[in-house]
C-alpha cells in the first residue's frame, strides 16, 4: 500500500508516505499555530523526496481530532480535496489513537493499559484508553481532572500514559491508587504513526471522515440586534 498521511490536529504539523511496509520520506514541525501556511509545502516536500503522484496513491489518511478547530479544519479540508481530486479514498484517525500507538512498544508488560490524553485546559483532559493491539476500551472523552480515575479501566493492570494530559492525569490515578507510569513517547501526534494505523487498517469504507470535537468552539455568534 502506498498511503499519504497528515496532522494537523494539536500543536504540531506533520506528513509521512507509506509505501511497501514502511516510511518513505516525513516531515514533522511542532507549531501551536500557522498550520494553513505550512501543510501543502510540506506535502510538497514529501511528495518530491518520495517521488509520487497523488493518482500513485492507495489511499490517504488524516487525524480528525480531538484537536484544535482551526488546525483540524486546516488538515481535513486539505486531505478531503487531495481525495476528492485523486478518487481516492480517505483514512480518519483519532488524534488520541496516534499518541498510543507511538507509546505502545514501551510497554514492558503488552498487556498494559494506554492512557492517551490531552491538556484541554479548564481543568479538564481529552481521554482515550487502549488495550493490546490498540483495541479501544473507551470512547474518546472530554473530562474533568476530577473524574477522569473513572474513565480509566479498573484493573490490576499497569497503565502507560502518554501525551500533554499525562501527567495530570497521572497525579489523579495516583490519588486513586492506580499504578501509572508515564511514556517517553513524544507529547503529541505525528503522521508516521498515522500512517502505520491506517495502513494496518485499511479502506473499510469510501465515505470522508469528519472532525471529532469533543468541545464547543469558544468563538460565539454576535447576538442579533433589536
Amino acid at each position: 500500500m502506498t498511503l499519504l498521511a497528515m496532522d494537523t490536529g494539536q500543536a504540531a504539523c506533520s506528513v509521512a508516505l507509506w509505501r511497501e511496509g514502511k516510511i518513505i520520506a516525513h516531515r514533522y514541525t511542532a507549531m501551536p499555530k500557522g498550520h494553513a501556511e505550512v501543510l501543502v509545502p510540506m506535502i510538497e516536500e514529501v511528495q518530491n523526496e518520495a517521488g509520487f503522484a497523488f493518482e500513485d496513491l492507495d489511499a490517504l489518511a488524516v487525524t480528525v481530532g480531538p484537536g484544535t478547530f482551526t488546525g483540524l479544519r486546516v488538515g481535513l479540508a486539505t486531505a478531503r480535496g487531495i481525495a476528492l481530486a485523486s478518487g481516492k479514498p480517505l483514512i480518519g484517525v483519532t488524534t488520541l489513537e496516534a499518541i498510543a500507538h507511538a507509546a505502545r512498544g514501551e510497554a514492558v508488560d503488552k498487556e498494559a493499559v494506554i492512557a492517551a490524553s490531552f491538556d484541554a485546559r479548564r481543568d479538564e483532559i481529552y481521554l482515550q484508553c487502549f488495550a493490546t493491539g490498540e483495541v479501544a476500551l473507551t470512547e474518546p472523552s472530554l473530562v474533568t481532572l476530577d473524574t477522569c480515575n473513572e474513565y480509566v479501566p479498573n484493573s490490576d493492570l499497569p497503565i502507560i500514559c502518554v501525551g500533554t494530559g499525562a501527567a495530570l492525569l497521572m497525579e489523579r490515578l495516583a490519588g486513586a491508587g492506580h499504578d501509572a507510569l508515564s511514556a517517553q513517547a513524544a507529547l503529541l501526534p505525528d503522521a508516521r504513526c498515522v500512517a502505520e494505523i491506517a495502513a494496518a487498517r485499511g479502506v473499510t469504507e469510501d465515505s470522508l471522515p469528519g472532525p471529532l470535537y469533543l468541545r464547543a468552539p469558544d468563538a460565539k455568534l454576535p447576538k442579533a440586534q433589536p
